[in-house]
Order: structure tokens, then sequence, then C-alpha cells
């Protein structure tokens, strides 16, 4: 497979993480090193995991995993965007208790959510015998890239917006109507 056709689908699965970043920095507001990192590094090693451990997978799990992957992908961004909706309109993160998305369970289920088509890609590429070890590099390399771009402009739209409460509820929006698209591309809306 060619590198310019392996950067290409790399982009492709990393538009979720971009989008889920950039709804996370406008929801931060100020991020720091430590975050950008971790948010970073998990996208760019799950959405590589997903692709390895979809690859081995092959076509045994594939079945099993097309019937239903859509409707995982957009029940754990839904979750995470009404959790998101919700915090701003009880206004916890003006007292100080906003969740971080960059920590803890939220991270975890962000990472899971947008790597879930890197799965599928994986398992396309064991049908199509394609070695997966250097698509997966690239592809968690870009998605770390646009992982940590997205949650720094996020960052300065919120910074520069100042709307508080109502931008995080935009992000909560937008990870909803990440989930929708998703299901939308599976035919199921």
């Amino acid at each position: 497979m060619e590198i310019s056709t392996i950067l290409l689908i790399a982009l492709a699965l990393a538009v979720d993480a971009f989008a889920v970043a950039l709804a996370a920095g406008v929801s931060l507001c100020q991020v720091n090193s430590r975050q950008l990192f971790r948010l970073a590094f998990h996208f760019g090693f799950f959405q590589a995991g997903m692709n390895v451990l979809g690859w081995l997978g092959g076509l045994t799990v594939r079945a099993y995993i097309e019937a239903f992957d859509h409707w995982l992908a957009f029940g754990l961004l839904a979750f995470v965007g009404v959790k998101m909706i919700w915090e701003a309109i009880r206004e916890e993160h003006e007292a100080g208790e906003g969740t971080d998305p960059t920590r803890g369970r939220m991270l975890v289920t962000l990472s899971i959510a947008t790597s879930i088509d890197s799965l599928a890609v994986g398992l396309s590429f064991a049908v199509l015998e394609v070695s997966v070890w250097l698509p997966a590099l690239i592809i968690g390399l870009v998605a770390s890239g646009l992982t940590a771009l997205g949650l720094r402009l996020g960052c300065l739209l919120g910074a520069a917006s100042r709307l508080g409460a109502r931008v995080e509820i935009v992000g909560g929006v937008v990870l909803i109507a990440i989930g929708l698209k998703i299901l939308h591309e599976h035919g199921v809306l």
C-alpha cells in the first residue's frame, strides 16, 4: 500500500479525533501541556491500537463487530456529549468542578469512541492482506498531531469567545452530531 493512500486513510480516521479535541479545548478554556499530551497520546495510541486489533481479528470477528460498531461509537459519543451539556446547564464548571475530558473514564471513553472506525480499517487491511504495522504507526501519529492541533484551536476559540457554559453546550452538541454522522454513514439515519 502506498504512503499517500495510508496518509489519506489516517487523515480520514483522525477527523473525529480532531473534532472531539476541538470541543474539549473549547470546554477547558485553558489547556496545559499535560492535558495536551494525555489527549494526543491516548487518541493516537487508541487509533493505532484499534487498527492493529482489527487486523488481528481479521475475518473471524468482522461479522460480529460490523453489526453494531456504529451504535457503539454513537452511544459513547452521545453519552459524553449529553454529560457535557448537562454539566454546562448545571454550571458545575463555574464552581471549579467541571469534567476534564483529558482524564479518567471520559478520556478512555472518548479514545474508544473516536477509534472504532480504525478497528474496521484494520479488519479491511486483514482482508486485503496488507501488513498493519506501518499504517498503524502513521494512523497513530496523524491522530495525535490532529488531536493536539484541535485541542489548541479549541482552547483559542474558547478563550476568545468567553461564552462559558454555552460553549460547553456546543461542544456536547458537536459530539452528539459526530455520533449521528457515524449512524448516517452506516445507513441507519
